[in-house]
């Protein structure tokens, strides 16, 4: 059996990451934790493009643009949602996450999907790093899996 073994280099990876601003304290620390680990993986940090957007329902947008340019490897979708009294939680929650992976699967490129979705602020606090760090792991294994021959 041929195994291929994941591999967490990042050295020549390009990485772009797409935050929603909405709840932006929280991304931009998930967006910290990301771009922190991602350079300890090896990825210069002149090959990470961050660009922002509103909320989360604009994410899969920008994503799709960054994965038709053929400049990244890799892409890191970041931003919180957290529940409130109405369906608006369900339905932007569902709808992001469906549009990262249509965008992935029709582009072939790996998404990291780093978009918290909780029942409130302490919850996403509790997650923020472990997630934003996660997702730059995500990235860099997946990007050079789909670089692999095999």
């Amino acid at each position: 059996m041929n195994t291929i073994t994941p591999e967490h280099n990042g050295s020549g990876l390009r990485i772009g990451i797409v935050q929603a601003r909405f709840t932006n304290p929280i991304g931009a620390q998930l967006v910290k934790a990301c771009t922190e680990r991602l350079v300890k993986l090896g990825v210069k940090d002149s090959d990470i493009t961050l660009a922002t957007v509103p909320g989360a329902l604009e994410v899969p947008l920008v994503l799709q643009s960054m994965a038709r340019s053929g400049k990244f490897d890799a892409l890191v979708a970041i931003g919180v949602v957290i529940r409130g009294e109405t369906y608006h939680f369900e339905l932007v929650s569902n709808e992001a996450a469906a549009g990262v992976s249509r965008v992935s699967l029709d582009h072939q490129i790996p998404i990291a999907n780093a978009i918290l979705t909780t029942e409130n602020d302490a919850q996403a606090l509790a997650r923020m790093y472990n997630k934003g760090s996660e997702a730059a792991v995500v990235a860099v294994e997946m990007a050079n899996l789909l670089k692999a021959q095999y």
